[in-house]
């Protein structure tokens, strides 16, 4: 079958990796792609979000599977559009994939099907915003409702940190993603990420992982789209997982349905885990990047075989096979990230890497120039290893970025801290 996804980042990079060895996948393109994406699959220069464009290459091209990598697509209805064109698709409509696009309508979702989540209060006024942080004090967190690029979440551990991200997003730091903002209970416990298929009324976990959002080793730092992340994750046991589908996943999903907006697609629900429980961070509409890199790298083939059982409503006739390791990717970022930085320097040592289903460089803000690979991203490599044990996918995967020639390029030195010094 001839199969397009859309989308230029790490996570397309991952997918299309693992799907083009699944054999029932012929002519793979991806939109637009990177400089990486070339290797398992076509690159195509047409807009994802939109969807006039996808349909009529998809025409023109015998598509047959549409995948949606990123969360800007779905938000714009590119999956509502493809669907009317009678194309098999991977990805939640507009409608649903609210469940991002806005944290409000998500918070207002967790209320009504009685999710746990944090206490949480949203204002469309600086004013109220502001008073509400000066009763409430800090730590608190404060996000921009809309898309934000991974960006719009300040954690802020003090009351003057607090009120300067109110005055960045009603000040326009985030566009129109911060017109509105919601202002967070802040909660304490281990993070982790957590990945369910659903088709609007099965629903099958595909993946644990676990993500470092912090610029800086020690998780110090302003917030990242991600600098690292490793799959599985300790501290999703099987009793939380039963809890989280039980208390958050099941509910949620049976709540869109019963508003006349199923979700089908993935669901990556953010958690915080403390005394054995899980709440609700937050849930996004499409799979994580990084943690994409470290999912894929473990499911290999199957992937494209759960997709399109997603994507049928075939979900309750197949099951996931895990291999018995772990997975770690560890992210190389322009200098300055998650701030201004420069863009067109020289990538070089990627030859000298010898990728396998072990090994991988996974690309997001890359492109070929006379023969060489640029920087032209924030977060540009998420170099990704398999192991027996974590400690060894963690070896390998900094031995291939000591292999890398970038000066102006940076990375986390301790990707997986948590699980390995537990």
């Amino acid at each position: 079958m001839n199969i397009l996804i859309l989308g230029s980042g790490g996570r397309e990079h991952a997918l299309a990796w693992a799907i083009a060895q699944n054999p029932k996948c012929g002519a793979l393109y991806v939109a637009s792609g990177n400089a990486g994406i070339v290797a398992p699959a076509r690159t195509v220069a047409l807009d994802p979000c939109n969807g006039a464009q996808v349909v009529a290459f998809a025409k023109e091209n015998a598509i047959d599977f549409i995948i949606i990598g990123p969360e800007a697509p779905l938000a714009a209805g590119v999956a509502d559009i493809t669907r009317a064109a009678g194309f098999l698709t991977f990805g939640p409509s507009a409608k649903a994939a609210r469940i991002e696009s806005s944290k409000a309508f998500t918070k207002e979702l967790c209320d009504a099907c009685g999710a746990p989540t944090a206490a949480y209060a949203r204002f469309n006024r600086a004013d109220l915003a502001r008073a509400y942080i000066e009763t409430h004090g800090a730590p608190i967190v404060v996000k921009a409702d809309g898309l934000a690029a991974g960006k719009g979440v300040i954690v802020a551990m003090t009351k003057p940190e607090a009120l300067e991200a109110i005055d960045d997003m009603f000040g326009g730091e985030f566009g129109e993603a911060g017109a509105e903002v919601v202002i967070e209970a802040f909660l304490t416990g281990e993070e982790a990420s957590f990945f369910v298929l659903t088709d609007g009324v099965n629903a099958l976990p595909v993946g644990t992982a676990q993500d470092h959002k912090r610029v800086g080793n020690g998780d110090t730092g302003p917030n990242t789209g991600g600098m690292g992340a490793y799959s599985p994750a300790p501290v999703m046991t099987t009793t939380v997982i039963d809890q989280t589908m039980t208390e958050i996943i099941l509910p949620t999903i049976a709540e869109m349905a019963r508003r006349g907006m199923p979700y089908q697609g993935v669901l990556f629900a953010g958690l915080m885990i403390e005394d054995g429980r899980a709440q609700l961070i937050e849930y996004n509409a499409r799979f994580g990047d990084p943690e994409t890199q470290v999912l894929m790298m473990r499911l290999g083939a199957q992937a494209l075989d759960l997709l399109l059982a997603c994507a049928k409503g075939q979900l309750d006739q197949i099951t996931v096979q895990w291999a018995d390791d772990h997975a770690l990717t560890v992210v190389m970022a322009n200098q300055g990230y998650p701030g201004a930085y420069d863009k067109g320097a020289k990538i070089g040592g990627l030859d000298r890497i010898n990728a396998d289903s072990n090994a991988m460089v996974f690309h997001a803000g890359t492109a070929a120039k006379e023969g060489a690979i640029l920087a032209t991203g924030g977060r540009v490599l998420s170099v990704t290893a398999r192991g027996i044990t974590l400690a060894q996918a963690q070896k390998r995967a900094y031995g291939m970025i000591d292999q890398i020639d970038w000066p102006t390029g940076f990375c986390r030195r301790d990707i997986g801290w948590r699980a390995l010094e537990k």
